[in-house]
């Protein structure tokens, strides 16, 4: 266990304040979220939600890395692949979701997201373990961009099923939460510059206030699981469906262990 691993392990998040993403891929992977976000896929498949941008609210749009060669690119490069796998731990870790989100400045509240807990969304997968999300900044993310925040050492609370992300009125959401008895509320600021990441469990609670910057706070969330994780048995769900399809699911690191426990998958990945 290495000093990230173990910090990782203890708070139930890592962030890296320093950029990994290398400046050719982190170019790419901007251009590709402003054709992505315009409109343009040039992977031949569209985000499967593109709610359109709407200057004045928070913007998501769901799974841009199967539309977009530099957003591809991003999120399955080995400069991140080898940092994902030595922070948690993992044998192998395949990408099966994304989530490009873009804060404009001036959003106030329609920028905000909820307190939440990542696995009160993802009933799809048996396991809590081997389940996280990288998050990548696409710009730098200061304390007035509203940065996302963790509340430390919350995975170890297991699931409670409170908070909701689309809930834009932080405070509320915070007073759904029960907070296990001899545990804590302490929130942490995931200030990054561009190209830094970030990597948190999906038990731990997360959230973030208002851009009152002047410029907009863009990033992409990547959901992953290793070797841990496993889909529910007969779930058709999209995100369990297409495991084996690289532009979909790509694999960021693995060993001659199959996705599915069987024969090595065509979905091949990135020799660490």
């Amino acid at each position: 266990m290495n000093q990230a691993n173990e910090s990782f392990e203890r708070d139930g998040f890592y962030i890296m304040s320093h950029p990994v993403i290398p400046k050719q891929i982190l170019a790419d992977a901007r251009n590709g979220m402003a054709a992505v976000r315009d409109g343009d896929f040039d992977m031949g498949l569209a985000p499967t939600e593109h709610p359109g941008y709407d200057p004045g609210r928070l913007c998501k749009i769901n799974n841009p890395h199967r539309s977009d060669r530099g957003l591809h690119g991003l999120v399955t490069c080995p400069e991140l692949s080898s940092q994902v796998v030595s922070i948690t731990g993992s044998r192998w870790v395949q990408v099966w979701a994304s989530q490009l989100l873009i804060k404009p400045p001036g959003s106030e509240s329609a920028g905000h997201v909820g307190w939440h807990q990542d696995r009160q969304y993802w009933g799809m997968w048996q396991e809590e373990e081997g389940l996280f999300t990288i998050w990548i900044a696409l710009d730098d993310v200061s304390e007035r961009s509203g940065p996302m925040r963790f509340v430390k050492r919350s995975h170890r609370w297991g699931f409670l099923n409170q908070g909701d992300f689309f809930n834009n009125n932080r405070a509320a959401t915070r007073e759904l939460i029960s907070v296990p008895e001899e545990e804590s509320w302490e929130e942490a600021s995931v200030i990054l510059p561009s190209g830094g990441i970030s990597i948190h469990h999906c038990l731990t609670y997360h959230g973030s206030g208002p851009n009152t910057s002047s410029d907009a706070r863009c990033s992409i969330a990547v959901h992953v699981r290793d070797e841990r994780a496993h889909p529910v048995e007969g779930d058709e769900n999209y995100y369990t469906s297409h495991l084996d399809d690289p532009q979909i699911s790509p694999m960021m690191h693995t060993t001659t262990i199959s996705t599915k426990g069987t024969a090595l998958p065509g979905n091949s990945a990135t020799m660490l």
